[in-house]
């Protein structure tokens, strides 16, 4: 299978309308980072997304996505879910709906914010919504999406719990500023190592590139990407101040797993 970081940025995306500072006026490709999210695609060409954020329609032309069998979501925040509208795109090509797996409070975030979606109103006129079919998950358990196993975990974000995941060699843990237990027990030894890292400064629901090299030391995980950062972070500067075995994540990135 092959798993495709489609973004890694923060929630705003590098760069920032508006801004000036080096980074958001750099033409290095690497400062340029897409909402946070990813896609693995399976050895029969089914596909699997991480997050629906707001980029996902340009995400998808830029990064050949020309399907998307199932969604996986995270959490709630509009930085992960403002591009379910566009997943309609995917039921027009393939005539199929499309599975969406998530916590119960992250689903139930989505059903409502997207209700025109989940519980049309009778005698609706407009075009074809996007043909979904909502799945709860648990945190604490291991789920099978398209025949694919993937050990799930909690993840603390501020007053909101995410779910991160483990599938094969992969391990993917946004949006957080606390580690669990059962996190770390999933995660331990694993050879690719997707991480939040927003920036060096502190932040109340993020941990910090500091924090996340640490944690990653930690897990002793083979290779480690650190994802969801912002406009402070230049690529080449703190790329290359990173400890072995530990780089920025960049949209495209791409691995080949068994």
């Amino acid at each position: 299978m092959k798993f495709t970081l489609l973004g890694s940025g923060t929630s705003t995306g590098v760069p920032l309308p508006g801004c000036a500072c080096k980074v958001c006026t750099s033409k290095h490709p690497r400062n340029h980072r897409d909402r946070t999210s990813a896609c693995l695609t399976l050895n029969d060409g089914r596909v699997i997304l991480i997050d629906a954020g707001p980029d996902l329609r340009y995400q998808a032309l830029k990064h050949n996505v020309g399907r998307v069998d199932s969604v996986l979501f995270t959490h709630a925040h509009a930085d992960h879910i403002l591009g379910v509208d566009d997943l309609r795109s995917f039921n027009f090509a393939s005539r199929n709906r499309i599975s969406c797996y998530g916590s119960a409070d992250t689903m139930s975030a989505i059903t409502s914010s997207f209700s025109y979606i989940f519980n049309p109103r009778p005698g609706y006129e407009g075009g074809m919504v996007a043909q979904l079919d909502p799945h709860v998950i648990s945190n604490d358990e291991s789920c099978v999406i398209e025949g694919t196993s993937f050990k799930l975990f909690p993840l603390v974000h501020g007053s909101m719990t995410v779910t991160g995941f483990r599938v094969g060699e992969i391990g993917y843990a946004t949006d957080f500023n606390m580690i669990t237990e059962r996190a770390e027990q999933v995660l331990a030894g694993v050879k690719h190592l997707f991480i939040d890292g927003l920036r060096y400064e502190p932040h109340k629901t993020h941990v910090t590139i500091p924090q996340a090299i640490e944690i990653a030391q930690r897990l002793k995980a083979h290779r480690t990407y650190i994802i969801h950062t912002t406009h402070t972070i230049d690529y080449d500067e703190v790329n290359a101040s990173l400890p072995p075995g530990i780089e920025l994540g960049y949209d495209g990135l791409t691995i080949q797993c068994p």
